[in-house]
């Protein structure tokens, strides 16, 4: 299938420096209720990129759950693939792809684990179906049928039917904590507006212009 000939013009008139917030995580907040309010379908879902021993990269999609000052937190099955590549490399690249407001940010850095005091939180506020399906699923093991997994949501869920669901302590937060911010804004006649955000060893953040 050729796909050269599809063209999207864009019609933004791109991003200036007098613009941008000098804390990329202030202007991160900005553009993301800017897309909360514009209606986008999960705003906060992010391909997370990792890579592992064998050096292949692996990307997939994870779900935004908190940020602040101190970096972006998502949540997994500490023994899926993502967690083992993040065991042996934990450096990590998480993209948000805003298109109807032709907007990108990229956002590089080191993860960590957060608190299992934290996770527990987050896992309490859950929905009951959502925690529960954090104990059937074998996060990336290969299962014979989707009848699998029900027939085990099943049992756990009946399991648990007078009770507090347990947390899994296979199952927790990370942290990205960033080093790199990039702010892509789309503009006329594909020239458009990249600034990316360094983190310096003095803990400022330098801004420079990216050519498109």
């Amino acid at each position: 299938m050729d796909l050269s000939s599809m063209r999207e013009e864009y019609v933004n008139q791109g991003l200036r420096r007098k613009d941008l917030d000098d804390n990329p995580i202030k202007q991160f907040e900005k553009w993301f209720e800017q897309a909360m309010s514009a209606d986008l379908i999960e705003p906060n879902a992010m391909s997370l990129a990792t890579v592992g021993e064998d050096m292949m990269p692996s990307i997939r999609t994870v779900l935004l759950k908190f940020f602040d000052e101190s970096g972006f937190v998502f949540f997994s099955n500490y023994e899926s693939v993502k967690a083992k590549q993040l065991e042996q490399n934990p450096k990590a690249a998480i993209h948000f792809a805003w298109l109807g407001l032709e907007r990108q940010v990229k956002i590089e850095g080191v993860i960590e684990r957060i608190s299992s005091t934290k996770s527990l939180k987050y896992f309490l506020s859950r929905p009951k179906g959502s925690q529960i399906g954090a104990w059937v699923s074998q996060q990336s093991q290969v299962i014979s049928s989707r009848s699998v997994l029900e027939a085990k949501f099943n049992e756990i869920k009946s399991k648990f039917v007078k009770g507090e669901i347990p947390f899994p302590s296979f199952w927790g937060g990370y942290i990205l904590k960033p080093q790199k911010i990039e702010f892509w804004q789309g503009a006329k006649h594909r020239l458009h507006d990249r600034f990316v955000y360094t983190l310096k060893e003095d803990n400022k953040w330098q801004i420079d212009r990216l050519a498109p």
